[in-house]
This record gives C-alpha cells, sequence and structure tokens, in this order.
C-alpha cells in the first residue's frame, strides 16, 4: 500500500466533522492531543474546538497551560465530542456545569469519545447508563463507583457501544481515535493516517495487553497518580 502525505491547505473544509474537545484543570495532555493528532491529519474530515468553562487558560497535568476556543455556553451542540481524563478528573466530576454540558452535548452528538478517566465524566452525567465502557485499569476501580449503571469492562483497549467510545488508559486514545475514523471514513483512512504518524495501531480492542491480569499491574491507592 503506497502512501502519500497530505497537502494541508492551512485550513479545515467547511463540511468537516467538529470535534468539541473539553479540557479542565489537570486534564493530561496525551489523552487529549494523541487523538486530536490522529484526526487533524484529515483536516478536511476533521476541525477541533478546545472547550473550557472560561476562556481563561487551562493548566493540564504535566504543567502546559492551554487556552480554550469557546466556553462550554457557547458550544451546546457539538457533531462529535472528546473528554480526556488525567488528575483533574477528580474535581471535574464535581462540576455540576460540566457534567450539564455532557449531558447536554451527548444528547445530538454523532459521536461521544472518551479516554483513561474520562469515562468518569460521561459516567457521572449519567450518557453511559446501561451501556458497556472501560477506563484506565489502574483507576478503573475509582470509575466504577462515579456510574454504577454502567457495565465496565476491565478488559479492553478501547470499548465501543452505540456512538460512546471509551478508551483504556492514556496511549490506548490514539488507537481508539482510529477506529472512529475507519468506522467514519475507511480502515484504509485510518492505517494510512497511523503510518504517516510513524504508529503502530492496535485495531483489535479486545487486544489489550494492560488489563491488570494479565500484565501484573495493581491499582494504585484511590488510583490517585491517574485522576
Amino acid at each position: 500500500m503506497s502512501y502519500e502525505e497530505p497537502t494541508y491547505s492551512g485550513g479545515y473544509h467547511e463540511e468537516a466533522r467538529v470535534i468539541s474537545a473539553l479540557i479542565y484543570p489537570g486534564f493530561d495532555m496525551l489523552d487529549l492531543f494523541g487523538p486530536l493528532e490522529m484526526f487533524t491529519m484529515l483536516p478536511f474530515k476533521y476541525k477541533v474546538h478546545l472547550v473550557a468553562q472560561t476562556m481563561q487558560p487551562v493548566p493540564s497535568k504535566q504543567g502546559a497551560v492551554v487556552l480554550p476556543d469557546m466556553t462550554l455556553e457557547e458550544d451546546d451542540r457539538p457533531q462529535m465530542l472528546l473528554v480526556p481524563g488525567g488528575q483533574g478528573a477528580g474535581a471535574a466530576v464535581e462540576s455540576s456545569a460540566i457534567l450539564q454540558w455532557i449531558s447536554r452535548a451527548s444528547l445530538n452528538a454523532e459521536t461521544v469519545m472518551s479516554v483513561c478517566t474520562g469515562a468518569a465524566l460521561l459516567a457521572r452525567a449519567g450518557v453511559l447508563d446501561g451501556l458497556s465502557a472501560t477506563s484506565n485499569k489502574m483507576a478503573l476501580n475509582w470509575v466504577e463507583t462515579q456510574g454504577p449503571k454502567v457495565r465496565w469492562k476491565a478488559k479492553g483497549r478501547w470499548v465501543q457501544d452505540s456512538k460512546f467510545y471509551t478508551s483504556s488508559g492514556i496511549a490506548a486514545g490514539i488507537d481508539m481515535a482510529l477506529a472512529v475514523i475507519a468506522e467514519q471514513q475507511g480502515k484504509e483512512v485510518a492505517y494510512e493516517t497511523a503510518l504517516y504518524a510513524e504508529y503502530s495501531w492496535n485495531d483489535d480492542p479486545t487486544n489489550d495487553p494492560f488489563t491488570k491480569k494479565e500484565s501484573g499491574l495493581s491499582t494504585l491507592v484511590g488510583g490517585n497518580q491517574f485522576l
């Protein structure tokens, strides 16, 4: 299979799907920018809005500060929704403004995605009730408490249930994003995107080498490192 580097026009096509990516203090950078890197390699297909409670700069878990494009109130009908995890997830699940936005935005969104402990926010907002989902295995005990009506899966690189995609820890969000691209644009496009990024795509959601039973990982006290 041959591959040609995409031609970038310096902008986005007017018919590109809009991904509204939530940012909040303490979000994990790879949770957010790993998936967005995959989507934005297809600028004629996807464009991104970073959405926050206010227009103030938002510090990530790693310390880098990110500027939002719009507030929650300004973006209430996204086509696609991405919710990252991070140490700040523990505080974010207590934010009525964030939870109400997730609930409202998820109603009409074509696709709703979470990475790592971002699934806790979806669960706390009630949008995963009755559905299957997963999260970072080392924080899964805590995440489960945020959504007792969710069918949590202890094994899965990512889980798709209807329009909801939830991925395991951190880097798994890249595999999930490529799966969404494959669903919307075709599997060949997803493979070409991974090739351009020099990324080896794990395209099997059941191939989860980081499941606790198989990897020997143990849950950290309270999962605090991952919230």
